[in-house]
């Protein structure tokens, strides 16, 4: 058989699999196939060798979980989330290749969590220790009178693992239905433009009364992990762009390049592409792919459809912004009596398809257990242990949200959506201004009762100091 300037003897190709499984690996390593053992082990225990070095790295680690009290007249809007969140990527700390495969580096990240215990709602945050500054000063920045209390960790308040006597839990991971490319419904379109003024429909209102549905002896948890990270996720934004518009991408150079970069692995693969080319052709009645006829277009963005170019423009607002590594959980625990997952997991699941854009991207359970499927009891402690933990790297793959994004699913209510038992901040008293003469004006009101008894003007008070205070009614206190 011909293939360009190779022939392959069929003969040959025959007996070489007529071998023994043994002579044939023995043969394949021979003619260099060791070289690829090598790099399968070699990247093996690079792999073990990196998981011990983080292990070492975050063995110290200490973690804080913080309650979030909202302020009682909440007229932020999502974008002081989103703001809050750009803050928390000064977190991002880029290491080098001995930081990564020596010291064990490890990025910290952030858990942002709503908590609903028998209908109780609690806004909260899990961090490690370095960054509890942090997060505080970017809540204080755009929510000065938030309250920031350090609690003990929720998550112990249930069974560890299951079958329990007691319990029944249910567990799901949430991810995307395509590339993160793609965007999800932002918190800007739940804007109201009928009247003057633009109100906001908050989707906060719909995902909390999924929460406050639940009552006594029922738990529901919904975490997200964010990461930060760099800008090199944006390139693969751009990529999804161009294959929109029908713009060629230009494809990403490898490690093998300089192996094929040369006559002969060139001529080998233009062999290739001849027989695909007329094996293509025979199927479409003789023409191929390369005979077709070129527009000389750079691109066909002037045949999108209107749907097509909105998704575009959204595309391109996404790599404007600040993005972060995401994984999005939740779960259901209930006492056995009262375990009903149809008002707790579809209300949130409910909840969760408002985000969603079915032409884009949506936001749907890529891995779910409960403990009454006896089928499913190892996958769901693995779940319920990777929730607890706060795993970033357990269950399906992160995923890139930026933090308009992050912002829309996760907020504080404005204070117009009405969830009664969302746990508030109480009203602060303002302090005393810095510097007040305490002392003069307790004189002064003392001063004043003297003066109802009949005292004259120019009369005098001593104070228990010593400090002799004049009366005139001219001049106040002198």
């Amino acid at each position: 058989m011909e293939l360009g300037v190779f022939v392959i003897d069929t003969q040959v190709v025959a007996a070489f699999f007529e071998q023994s499984v043994f002579a044939i690996i023995v043969d394949v390593l021979a003619m260099g196939g060791w070289l690829i053992f090598f790099a399968m082990l070699f990247f093996a225990g690079l792999t073990f060798w990196t998981d011990y070095r983080q292990g070492k790295f975050t063995a110290d680690w200490k973690y804080r979980v913080l309650a979030i009290d909202i302020p009682q007249e909440n007229v932020q809007t999502p974008l002081a989330v989103e703001q809050m969140f750009a803050h928390l990527a000064g977190a991002l700390d880029v290491p080098g290749i001995k930081d990564t495969f020596w010291d064990g580096y490890k990025q910290r990240y952030f858990s942002f969590e709503i908590v609903s215990i028998e209908g109780y709602i609690q806004f909260v945050i899990w961090t490690e220790e370095a960054f509890v500054d942090l997060v505080e000063a970017s809540m204080y920045a755009q929510y000065p009178e938030a309250e920031i209390t350090e609690i003990e960790d929720y998550v112990g308040t249930i069974p560890e693992s299951y079958p329990s006597e007691s319990h029944e839990v249910w567990l799901g991971d949430f991810g995307l239905s395509d590339k993160f490319a793609f965007p999800i419904r932002s918190y800007r379109d739940f804007e109201h433009n009928i009247s003057k003024d633009t109100v906001l429909k908050d989707p906060m209102g719909t995902f909390l009364e999924s929460f406050s549905r639940i009552g006594p002896g029922e738990q529901m948890w919904f975490q997200i992990l964010v990461q930060p990270t760099g800008n090199g996720w944006k390139e693969d934004v751009i990529k999804e762009i161009k294959k929109l518009i029908g713009e060629k991408v230009d494809g990403k150079k490898g490690l093998l390049e300089p192996l094929t970069n040369n006559a002969l692995t060139k001529e080998f693969f233009k062999s290739l592409e001849e027989v695909n080319s007329q094996l293509t052709g025979a199927l479409t009645g003789g023409e191929s792919p390369s005979e077709s006829k070129d527009d000389g277009e750079k691109n066909q963005l002037r045949y999108l459809t209107p749907g097509q170019n909105k998704i575009l423009e959204r595309m391109e607002e996404k790599i404007t912004k600040l993005g972060f590594k995401t994984k999005m959980r939740a779960a259901y625990i209930a006492r056995k009596e009262v375990f009903n997952p149809r008002r707790g997991v579809n209300a949130l699941i409910g909840a969760i398809n408002q985000y969603n854009i079915p032409s884009a991207n949506s936001i749907v359970p890529t891995s779910t257990g409960a403990s009454t499927n006896k089928k499913k009891l190892v996958k769901t402690n693995a779940l319920l242990k990777a929730y607890k933990k706060r795993k970033l790297g357990t269950g399906g793959n992160p995923f890139i949200f930026n933090i308009e994004e992050l912002a829309t699913v996760w907020h504080f209510p404005m204070s117009h959506v009405q969830t009664p038992l969302v746990q508030k901040a109480a009203s602060k008293t303002a302090a005393p201004p810095v510097g007040l003469p305490v002392e003069s004006v307790i004189a002064h009101n003392v001063a004043l009762n003297v003066s109802d008894d009949n005292t004259a003007d120019g009369s005098e008070y001593t104070t228990d100091s010593g400090d002799v205070i004049q009366y005139n009614d001219e001049v106040d206190w002198q």
